[in-house]
């Protein structure tokens, strides 16, 4: 079993190489990786979870940790190129956890939850998925890539919390580079 869950967490590392395409749409050349966006909305998941008043937030974190794994099989495909091209990730997801018995279950469930939002957390898991590009979005728009508001305008729509609308609100009014303002010392 530990072979097979080592093979796994391989795999997991490989979500660092596997990048997150819809950004190219707007220009952007160095896009963040899906792990890099796990990450973020994960940190997310926790904070929108607390205010939700949700009773377990590790368990909604745990479930946006793993939300986009099946990229590392299909990648990263972007809604114009949804238009065109179908992966089948839940075939995906399946596959990478299957072997792995209990643990794998419990992941896939974890996924499951937040592919169908079919419960409380994976309602608050796919808001936070959806805030974390915003958050991207709302610095692309900063950094004059005005085409970046699409995505904020479809994130508003899509929110279903209404911790995540009042939260998506406070990202946009406030600058990506707020949180260091006032935090540098000059020394005599």
């Amino acid at each position: 079993m530990e072979k097979k869950l080592a093979k796994f967490l391989y795999e997991m590392s490989h979500m660092r190489h596997v990048k997150h395409e819809g950004w190219r749409m707007i220009g952007v050349d160095h896009v963040e990786s899906i792990a890099e966006h796990s990450l973020c909305a994960a940190q997310i998941a926790f904070v929108l979870a607390k205010m939700e008043n949700h009773p377990d937030p590790c368990r909604v974190c745990a479930m946006v940790v793993f939300h986009d794994m099946a990229e590392t099989r299909v990648g990263d495909v972007h809604k114009v190129a949804n238009r065109y091209v179908t992966s089948d990730e839940e075939r995906a997801a399946q596959e990478q956890t299957e072997p792995l018995g209990e643990i794998g279950g419990e992941i896939l469930s974890l996924w499951m939850e937040t592919e169908n939002r079919s419960t409380e957390a994976g309602v608050i898991a796919k808001d936070a998925d959806l805030l974390d590009m915003a958050l991207m979005a709302k610095k692309y728009t900063e950094e004059g890539r005005h085409f970046a508001q699409d995505w904020i305008t479809n994130v508003s729509n899509a929110l279903k919390t209404e911790s995540a609308k009042k939260l998506l609100k406070a990202l946009q009014e406030t600058h990506s580079n707020d949180w260091w303002q006032g935090l540098k010392k000059l020394t005599k």
